[in-house]
């Protein structure tokens, strides 16, 4: 990798959309590589749901947020895409302390752009896995 890759990488790994949702839940963020991130939840009895597993309205936004964050924010860190179609599917019943997003640039295009995102708990279980469709700002 060359130096202004490096550097370029360093800047990228630094940072992320700024929001207070994401401030609220704890996420903690980890920049793979250019196109490829992991975002950690912790997870607190206000996300978990009747039957003590986490919420999917919770895991969803776990995964539609780390999809986000795989693409460039602006010199504000705001975000440059916002989600037009994102699609869920549940595998498991998420439990224990944290869950982990791993997402992954699948296509940069012009107008739109895609993404997916596996989740798993803290045993490396895949708990639900994600698409979604972004549409550059």
């Amino acid at each position: 990798m060359t130096k202004s890759c490096e550097l370029s990488f360093e800047r990228m790994n630094s940072l992320f959309i700024q929001q207070p949702f994401d401030e609220f839940l704890g996420l903690q963020y980890e920049r793979v590589n250019e196109t490829n991130i992991k975002v950690i939840l912790p997870i607190q009895p206000l996300l978990l749901n009747t039957v003590g597993v986490v919420h999917g309205g919770i895991i969803s936004s776990l995964a539609d947020v780390a999809m986000c964050n795989t693409f460039e924010v602006d010199e504000n860190n705001r975000q440059t895409v916002v989600t037009v179609d994102l699609k869920m599917t549940f595998i498991k019943k998420a439990m224990g302390n944290l869950l982990i997003a791993n997402a992954y640039i699948i296509k940069k295009g012009r107008t739109l752009s895609h993404a997916d995102c596996m989740i798993y708990d803290e045993n490396n279980n895949l708990v639900a896995k994600a698409t979604g469709i972004f549409a550059n700002c």
